[in-house]
């Protein structure tokens, strides 16, 4: 017999369940059977938190996300300059997949591949990662160059990741953060505004200021 939980509770307790039955079965394989059953509840007790399987699934890519994220942010709440803030940054990523195996392969798994509403919401959760890190680029550029770099980085880290997930290798996340970060940061300094007329004009503000930092 369960536990009676207050409903946000219950609610958590079945997402958490669903993200171990969806990512190990993937969204075609698992039932809501399933998830009852492992959550040791009747299929009813879902029904009354999820209207449907797709449902479920969907709520929990972007609970997943959510803690993605919240996870980059706390991690680089603290950083005191840009390298620190692209380790740092990294690190939260490769703890993330180290410690929750599960939430990665919800996300970039390709369980839900080929459905198109599932494709929209892992691409939404890419995105706002990609824009969480996007302020922490410092570099003197515009915001659509700075976005680009953002989605580079977090390709990055997925491509990184997903590597070491599909072979089943332990890693270190602090080591692979630093490696990775290096790898990055050094890319990120050398990155520049491209040249303009304006940068061509001996009297424009935006050469004089530049001559006055050398």
């Amino acid at each position: 017999m369960s536990i009676r939980l207050p409903a946000s509770a219950r609610r958590e307790q079945l997402l958490d369940v669903a993200l171990q039955v969806f990512a190990r079965q993937g969204y075609h394989g698992a039932s809501m059977n399933d998830v009852a059953d492992a959550a040791g509840v009747t299929k009813p007790v879902v029904y009354q938190h999820f209207d449907s399987k797709r449902d479920l699934y969907l709520a929990l890519l972007d609970a997943v996300g959510e803690r993605l994220l919240t996870a980059i942010y706390t991690a680089t709440a603290g950083a005191t300059s840009g390298k620190h803030v692209t380790e740092l940054g990294f690190q939260a990523y490769f703890r993330w997949v180290a410690h929750d195996h599960d939430a990665f392969l919800l996300l970039f798994g390709g369980g839900g591949k080929a459905d198109d509403e599932f494709n929209d919401a892992v691409r939404r959760v890419t995105a706002q990662v990609a824009e969480s890190i996007k302020p922490l680029i410092a570099a003197d550029i515009d915001p659509e160059h700075q976005r680009t770099l953002a989605h580079a980085l977090v390709g990055i880290a997925e491509g990184a990741s997903r590597r070491l997930v599909d072979n089943g290798t332990d890693f270190d996340p602090d080591l692979l953060a630093r490696q990775v970060s290096d790898m990055a940061w050094a890319g990120l300094r050398a990155v520049s505004r491209p040249p303009t007329a304006e940068d061509s004009d001996p009297d424009s503000p935006r050469r004089t200021r530049r001559a006055s930092t050398r």
